[in-house]
């Protein structure tokens, strides 16, 4: 069953997406990405949300909030409540649902690696759970050999034994084999899409595993949206972002998005550990990334020695964020909604109730949060984890898994070209505004 859309992701669909479905309109007038983070922080420092937009009273917030976008422009994007509807019509019949960045649902690594480039809005058709579950993201060429593919097959293959899930990206070739290998020996999958999810997710082969809540499809693109080479290029680091680890299998020399990807991984975002297939055939573009900071790939037997591969590179873990380090166009209300269902030619306004939220912790949150604290003070002039574990009396196994946790909170960071590793408290200073 497809859950009704929140009111924050109804707002979101009219100021941002192209609503396809509708046929008559036009995507020249949209917010771009950092045109909605700049309303979003105009809405945050207001104490608003999105929602409050569509509101029955929302005219003068909608003047207020005008001025960088101008009025008409404003509201002729939320006056396009048809057209949603006969999108969403069109949606539902597919099985496809709409999360937005104000949803809690909307995926915590996102929000943690991206910060502002996170998409405002993710389409999707399967198991959302998934895209919490980290795993092996696989990467490479839509042109390769047969042996190449049967190569990609059976790492999907060791994923599903080691229980990991598989990330990639839905393209023929190296990501369709990745998937495939994984889902037919009983595994998980997420799938990034740069065009076509609403043919993907309706495709033969995808029934029965987005049926069996063993695949999920996602995209930041409308469903309907064909082939773009930006959006193919942009949504490597979604793929990058949902992972645990990456594997490239083949990638062209300094040209592609494989390569494009990799090298933004290995020089500036470090998301997440790169491994990169290696050995004689592995080519120029394999062994320049391996020069370039690139992992060799083990090549393990078995789905016990890919999983501990993988644990013992692991230095990224990334989990919910906390608030006060995102910006402030990224947080949530601490509140939740219950919403009402609203049927496809209703205005698309629909009543927002707080409730309550039980605020109490549990012994395990007040124990990180006393750690967090602890850490975010002692690690002002960087320490490595040998430093940590011995001032905290835990074993270094602890500690390090501790600094990875803060990692991915964007608390800490790791400090480039430092033997062995330190880490540091990230200060105001460092943090996006």
């Amino acid at each position: 069953m497809i859950e009704p859309l929140t009111p924050n992701t109804q707002a979101i669909l009219l100021l941002t997406a192209p609503l396809i479905a509708g046929r008559g309109d036009t995507s020249r007038d949209l917010l771009t990405l950092s045109e909605y983070n700049r309303l979003a922080l105009i809405l945050r420092q207001k104490q608003k949300q999105p929602a409050d937009l569509i509101a029955p009273d929302a005219q003068v917030l909608i003047e207020l909030c005008s001025q960088p976008f101008g009025r008409a422009r404003l509201d002729a994007l939320l006056g396009r409540g048809f057209l949603l509807s006969q999108a969403v019509e069109r949606w539902n019949a597919r099985a496809i649902w709409i999360i937005s960045r104000a949803d809690s649902r909307y995926p915590k690594r996102l929000k943690a690696r991206l910060k502002e480039d996170a998409p405002p809005l993710l389409y999707g058709c399967g198991d959302i759970a998934l895209l919490e579950k980290g795993g092996l993201a696989v990467i490479g060429s839509r042109h390769v050999d047969d042996e190449l593919l049967y190569f990609t097959e059976n790492v999907g293959r060791l994923s599903a034994e080691a229980h990991r899930n598989v990330v990639s990206g839905g393209a023929k070739g190296i990501d369709r084999a990745a998937m495939h290998g994984a889902l037919m020996a009983g595994g998980t999958v997420a799938g990034v899409m740069a065009d076509s999810l609403e043919r993907a997710a309706l495709a033969r082969d995808s029934r029965e595993p987005l049926m069996e809540g063993r695949l999920v499809l996602i995209s930041p693109y409308d469903p309907s949206a064909g082939f773009n080479v930006g959006h193919a290029m942009q949504r490597n680091k979604l793929i990058y972002a949902l992972a645990d680890a990456a594997l490239v299998v083949a990638s062209d020399f300094e040209k592609g998005g494989t390569w494009a990807g990799a090298i933004e991984q290995l020089d500036r975002l470090h998301f997440v550990p790169v491994f990169v297939r290696n050995g004689v055939n592995a080519g120029k573009g394999n062994s320049a990334l391996l020069n370039r900071g690139g992992k060799p790939w083990p090549n393990p037997q078995s789905g016990n020695e890919l999983d501990m591969a993988l644990v013992a590179t692991a230095e990224f873990v990334a989990i919910e964020p906390k608030q006060d380090t995102l910006p402030l166009a990224l947080r949530e209300e601490p509140v939740s909604y219950t919403v009402d269902v609203v049927k496809p030619t209703d205005p698309v306004v629909e009543t927002v109730q707080p409730t309550k939220t039980d605020a109490k912790l549990l012994p395990e949150a007040e124990l990180w949060n006393s750690v967090r604290e602890i850490l975010r003070s002692e690690l002002l002039e960087g320490h490595t984890e040998e430093e940590v574990a011995t001032f905290l009396v835990v074993t270094k196994l602890q500690a390090k898994a501790w600094l990875a946790r803060l990692v991915g909170e964007a608390v800490v960071e790791k400090v480039k070209k430092s033997k062995p590793a330190r880490f540091r408290t990230i200060t105001k200073a460092d943090r996006l505004i």
